[in-house]
């Protein structure tokens, strides 16, 4: 039962970036933009959570500042990708080396190091949230393997499949990535709902970033999102564009990394390095087997010229 217990923590917190970077991906798709620069996104949101942490001596600080990286290197990509048309895959490319080479430059100036981070404030449960938690009958001590952020993502995963289906904002947006010169012709502001997207797309991948860096550790090192934003993508397509299907993909990838953690104490004569490449090779059969049976939106990374026929 304890291994139990602590496999099911160990995939929810392994999978709450996945979640919430794969829900970003989400609204970014349904408006008809695609960004495989949430990769870049995450780092920038994991290591400016850091350095605001470190600077304001607060964590839910350093949050702030790492979601607004995030926003504000969106709003690049989106400049790119919505107002100049340029090519999406390329621009969301040009973020993530952007993004990649930025945390170099500045952890020397920053923190004089090299390829990583000083120890940082991180969110954690305060003593007396641990007390309370813990005295709930039957499942406190499963909740106490948990952070604040599990309970985020599951609740956005909530709020996100209500908005999507069943709010005006829902509504739009999706027509937006469905027919953009239908929506623009019933008044709705293409342009608007995209850029809009894009910079809650941002918001939500930055968090999955500062999720790493200062809610399940209190550091930034170099190469610590290895890969996540891609597998966040895959998750979103497995998940056929829907915040639940996202959420399901996601904790499959974070059981298989939960697993590959806790291989050897299994005991088996199995190489640690094939319990390691389980959530990348789930990545590539979910887009194999997957990619071509999902429904994108009709007018994905399809550029919109206001008033073309």
């Amino acid at each position: 039962m304890p291994f139990i217990i602590g496999f099911l923590a160990a995939t929810l917190r392994i999978a709450t970036p996945l979640i919430l970077t794969s829900l970003g991906g989400l609204i970014n798709e349904k408006s008809g933009i695609t960004n495989i620069g949430l990769e870049g996104i995450m780092i920038m949101g994991a290591f400016f959570a850091v350095v605001g942490s470190e600077y304001s001596g607060n964590a839910y600080i350093g949050l702030a500042v790492g979601i607004l990286a995030g926003v504000l290197t969106s709003l690049i990509f989106a400049f790119l990708s919505i107002h100049l048309k340029a090519d999406q895959i390329i621009s969301g490319t040009a973020i993530n080396t952007l993004a990649a080479a930025i945390p170099s430059l500045l952890l020397w100036a920053l923190f004089g190091m090299q390829s990583q981070s000083n120890g940082v404030d991180r969110i954690a449960y305060s003593p007396r949230a641990r007390e309370i938690i813990g005295s709930i009958p039957i499942i406190g001590d499963f909740l106490l393997e948990l952070n604040y952020m599990v309970f985020v993502a599951l609740i956005l995963v909530a709020v996100f499949t209500w908005l999507l289906n069943k709010s005006r904002w829902g509504l739009r947006l999706r027509s937006v990535g469905e027919y953009p010169k239908a929506a623009d012709t019933l008044g709705i502001k293409v342009y608007m709902t995209r850029y809009k997207a894009v910079l809650l797309s941002g918001a939500l991948a930055a968090m999955g970033g500062a999720s790493l860096s200062i809610v399940s550790g209190n550091i930034y090192r170099d190469g610590m999102i290895n890969g996540r934003g891609f597998i966040a993508l895959a998750a979103m397509i497995f998940g056929n564009w829907t915040p639940l299907g996202a959420l399901g993909a996601s904790l499959l990838f974070g059981a298989a990394e939960a697993l590959q953690i806790r291989s050897q104490s299994f005991g088996l004569p199995i190489p640690t390095e094939v319990y390691y490449i389980l959530p990348y090779l789930l990545t590539m059969i979910a887009i194999t087997a997957f990619g071509k049976r999902s429904h994108a939106p009709a007018a994905l990374a399809k550029p919109y010229e206001k008033g073309e026929r």
